[in-house]
């Protein structure tokens, strides 16, 4: 029996999993983390104590678990990104690797190199507008703020691909990651922007583009006495966690939506065409020659989690019981999601958390119910400009954001769309398995292991009472903006998280 080993390093935890060439899970591995936050606006991780430890555990315990007789075909691993992880010539880690658009330490240098190179010109050649999301201004941040690093770097990768460095020696990065990586990539060419990369990584040479399905090498024999994987093994380039998600859950068609309920929330619409738009990220693909649009808030998961914590701690259930107790529109309360600014659509890092309305009636059940409502606002606008470039077909809902029992309806009630809950919801580590059982050939190129168990309607009711309230809701950034800015700027410091 071939088995396929796929490896996700999420923002929370990094899980595997053995999956044979029919899509059946044979066994799986997680191990939880957590990033650290060591300055206002900072969010990094240690790529080797981290990362790599975690793949090696990972891998071991897995091929522990490898039944009698069966061969591993072929592995490959994903991670969240975009991120910049700067090695020396011996692939040991220069700093903690910085992460992708929660990390908005590169404000002033997104500044400098839209000024350099031109506003209109990134559009234009990138697909992306350069923001906290973009890899390029945090190799400029590193240049100019840690010369001594960036001097001693001999490569820089995102988080699978320096995986994949470790696993076989090969100095690559597929092209989803790289048309993440603003400004360095030329999205609808599928090729690096040779003068701009030149410019930002100076003396760093650029890694060999493959794509997230291509075999980059095997394991080598260092490799194999760490992680228990036999040397030879074919690795597969893999690509960032969202899009292998995607992909798992069979979002590979012009039209197709994932949106992702997790810490943050990500969002991916395949495109047939060409679309760039400044409000969101135009990309490569997962599958060789396509595009995509995707985007990401900064908060929404994580916001639910904060105000577990700070209203007390109650049980999960009792906190959904309550909210779920309050009527829609939570009573005239709003929230504004962004309390670690925002990205998509308003890209702007000092934005802040608002609440707006609340009254001495409000109790914590109109807290949880206002904070789903505003994240769901923030998707209908990413949503809205999604269909400007191809009218969503069909959207995929996946993460663990779907136990709460109000968020994704709360959503299908603001967007007046559906949403398909598939029957695996493992996640990237799923997606990377099918991605290495293409790669080695032991499964047609368009396989599909999605299996969708059910489906969320929105509410008409609701849905005309949020498109009442959608307008109001829209108005409130704005509105704050100049003086949320102003707080902003008096903010103390962050508090590492370990």
């Amino acid at each position: 029996m071939d088995l396929l080993l796929g490896i996700d390093m999420g923002t929370g935890s990094t899980k595997g999993v053995l999956v044979d060439a029919s899509g059946i899970v044979i066994a799986s591995e997680t191990i939880a983390h957590s990033m650290n936050l060591p300055r206002p606006g900072w969010a990094e991780v240690d790529a080797e104590a981290m990362w790599w430890d975690e793949v090696c555990r990972i891998s071991a315990a897995l091929m522990a678990r490898l039944p009698a007789g069966a061969r591993l075909a072929a592995m490959c691993v994903s991670g969240v990104g975009p991120c910049l992880v700067l090695c020396d010539a011996g692939l040991r880690p220069l700093r903690p690797a910085i992460l992708y658009g929660v990390d908005s330490r590169a404000t002033e240098e997104i500044a400098l190199l839209t000024a350099e190179f031109g506003e209109k010109a990134i559009l234009d050649r990138a697909g992306t507008l350069l923001s906290s999301q973009a890899v390029g201004p945090k190799i400029e941040w590193v240049r100019r703020h840690e010369p001594a690093v960036f001097a001693a770097a001999a490569g820089w990768y995102g988080s699978n691909s320096y995986i994949a460095a470790k696993l076989t020696g090969e100095y690559v990065l597929d092209h989803h990651t790289a048309s993440q990586c603003d400004p360095l990539y030329a999205t609808r060419e599928f090729d690096w922007n040779r003068d701009w990369a030149a410019r930002i990584c100076g003396h760093l040479p650029l890694p060999r583009l493959v794509w997230p399905a291509d075999v980059v090498g095997e394991v080598h024999a260092e490799a194999a006495a760490a992680t228990g994987i036999p040397a030879g093994t074919p690795v597969v380039a893999g690509t960032v966690d969202a899009y292998s998600e995607a992909f798992s859950v069979g979002v590979r068609h012009p039209g197709d939506q994932m949106l992702m309920y997790g810490s943050t929330m990500f969002l991916v619409q395949v495109i047939d065409e060409y679309h760039s738009d400044p409000a969101l990220w135009t990309t490569a693909g997962v599958e060789r020659d396509t595009l995509a649009l995707a985007a990401g808030t900064s908060t929404a998961g994580s916001l639910m989690s904060w105000l577990q914590t700070v209203t007390g701690g109650a049980p999960f259930e009792t906190l959904m019981a309550e909210a779920k107790a309050v009527p829609p529109g939570s009573e005239g309360l709003q929230v504004l999601p962004y309390l670690a600014g925002e990205r998509t659509p308003v890209f702007d890092p000092q934005a802040r958390g608002v609440f707006a309305g609340l009254t001495l009636r409000h109790g914590r059940g109109h807290l949880f119910r206002a904070a789903y409502e505003g994240i769901s606002f923030g998707i209908r606008q990413i949503l809205e400009r999604f269909d400007d470039a191809h009218s969503g077909a069909r959207t995929v809902a996946v993460g663990g954001g779907l136990r709460s029992p109000i968020w994704a309806q709360t959503l299908s009630d603001v967007t007046g769309r559906a949403q398909l809950v598939p029957e695996q919801a493992i996640g990237a580590s799923y997606g990377d398995a099918l991605l290495a059982a293409i790669g080695v050939g032991l499964v047609p190129p368009d396989t599909d292991w999605a299996r969708i168990a059910r489906e969320i309607q929105p509410d008409p009711a609701n849905v005309a009472r949020y498109n009442e309230l959608y307008a109001t809701w829209c108005e409130l950034y704005p509105s704050t903006r100049d003086v949320v800015h102003r707080l902003a700027a008096s903010d103390g410091p962050a508090q590492p998280i370990v």
